[in-house]
């Protein structure tokens, strides 16, 4: 039987895992300068932009998709 999830780059990961490992990689004002969202502009913290992000589907989405971009066409999902 197919599993379909399993070629979802995102299975398992939470949104604070994929936000996490974007900030750590671009920082605020990197990621900030690549979705230009004011949750990562004005006093950006993982709790209030994880509280908008799960409001907003379509910022959620332009997140995931910089997440998969950045690390799972490279195969690479550690976060350290």
């Amino acid at each position: 039987m197919h599993d379909p999830q399993s070629s979802d780059p995102l299975h398992g990961l939470t949104l604070e895992t994929v936000l996490t490992a974007l900030v750590d990689r671009y920082g605020w004002e990197g990621l900030a300068a690549k979705i230009s969202l004011n949750c990562f502009k004005t006093d950006p913290s993982v709790k209030s932009s994880l509280t908008f992000l799960r409001k907003t589907p379509w910022a959620r989405e332009k997140v995931e998709k910089l997440y998969i971009r950045t690390f799972a066409k490279r195969g690479n999902r550690d976060t350290a």
